[in-house]
C-alpha cells in the first residue's frame, strides 16, 4: 500500500454516494482500503469488528490483510464509522453479489461455530505461582440487575466468568469453586476489591490462599471490563444472561489467543505473539471445517 500511494494511485474507494451518505449518516466515512496483490489474484474482503472506524480498519483489520496480501491476494479493507455502518455496509456489498447477510445471520454463525472453535483452543498451563485478579461489573438485561463475575491472572489471561444476578458471598463462593475445578489447582494470591464477600468465599473455598484487597491492587481485573463494555455498547447491550454467558465464553477464549500478556511489550513480542496466534487458528479453524 505504502508504493501505491508513493506512486500516486488510488488506495481508498468510497462505497456510498454523498446522497446516499447525507439521507445516512451511518454511511459516512465507509470505504475499502485496498492491498494489491499479483494480477489476475483472486480478491478478498476483510469486515473488522471493531468499535471504531480507525481501530476497526487499522488494528484489526490491516493485520489480516496483510497476511493475505503476501500470498498474493488482492485485499480490501472495510472502514466504517462507529455504531451499525460495518454491518450494514457488509449486508449491502453481499447482497450486490446475491448473498443475503443479516445479523441474525451472523449471530447464528457465532452460535453454531464459535463454541467449538474456543473448545479447541490450547488453555494457558495453570501454576501455583499465578495470581488471581477477581472483580465484578454490573449488566443491565431487560431492565434486571445482573452481575458479570470475570477473574484474570497475572498477564491479564481470562480464567473464567460467570453471570450471576446476586453480588454476595454465595456468588464469590461460586466463582472460586468454578475456577479450582477448571484450574486444578490454587493460586499463590488472589486480589480483589474491597468486597467482603469475596473473603468469606475465601475462608470457605481456599483458607490458606494469600488475600490482598487494598485499593488499586485489582486495576488488571477492572481493565478486562473494558473490551466486553466495549461489544456491550455495540451490540446495544445484551438480551439474555444466557446469551451474555455464551458470549463472553467464546468471546474472551479468543481474546486470549490474539492480545499478547501484559508483559509481552515490546513490537517484536507482539508482532511473534500475534504470527504465532494466527498459526493455532489456521490449523484449529482447518481440522474443524
Amino acid at each position: 500500500m505504502i508504493d501505491d500511494i508513493a506512486d500516486g494511485r488510488q488506495v481508498f474507494y468510497d462505497i456510498y454516494s454523498d446522497q446516499e451518505k447525507l439521507a445516512n449518516r451511518s454511511k459516512e466515512n465507509t470505504g475499502l482500503f485496498f492491498f494489491r496483490g499479483k494480477p489476475e489474484a483472486p480478491f478478498a474482503i476483510v469486515s473488522p469488528g471493531g468499535g471504531f472506524a480507525y481501530v476497526g480498519s487499522v488494528h484489526e483489520g490491516f493485520p489480516y490483510a496483510v497476511e493475505i496480501n503476501r500470498e498474493g491476494f488482492n485485499v480490501f479493507v472495510l472502514k466504517y464509522r462507529v455504531g451499525q455502518g460495518g454491518r450494514i455496509a457488509t449486508e449491502e456489498m453481499l447482497l450486490e453479489r446475491g448473498i443475503v447477510v443479516s445479523y441474525e445471520t451472523i449471530r447464528r454463525w457465532g452460535r453454531k461455530f464459535g463454541p467449538a472453535y474456543a473448545k479447541q483452543l490450547r488453555r494457558k498451563k495453570p501454576s501455583h505461582r499465578d495470581i488471581w485478579h477477581l472483580d465484578e461489573v454490573v449488566i443491565s438485561i431487560a431492565g434486571r440487575t445482573h452481575w458479570l463475575w470475570r477473574a484474570v491472572d497475572q498477564d491479564g489471561y481470562v480464567l473464567d466468568e460467570i453471570v450471576q444476578n446476586r453480588r454476595n458471598t454465595k456468588a464469590a463462593k461460586r466463582l472460586l469453586i468454578r475456577l479450582l475445578r477448571k484450574q486444578g489447582l490454587a493460586p499463590r494470591r488472589i486480589i480483589t476489591d474491597k468486597l467482603r464477600s469475596y473473603g468469606a468465599a475465601k475462608r470457605e473455598v481456599m483458607p490458606d490462599v494469600e488475600h490482598w484487597s487494598r485499593k488499586g491492587l485489582n486495576n488488571r481485573a477492572e481493565d478486562s471490563h473494558l473490551p466486553i463494555r466495549k461489544r456491550e455498547r455495540m451490540m446495544q447491550g445484551f438480551r439474555a444472561a444466557g446469551g451474555l454467558q455464551r458470549f463472553v465464553s467464546v468471546f474472551s477464549a479468543f481474546r486470549n489467543l490474539f492480545v499478547p500478556p501484559h508483559q509481552k511489550r515490546s513490537a517484536l513480542s507482539i508482532h511473534i505473539h500475534r504470527l504465532r496466534a494466527m498459526e493455532q487458528w489456521k490449523a484449529m479453524t482447518g481440522m474443524l471445517a
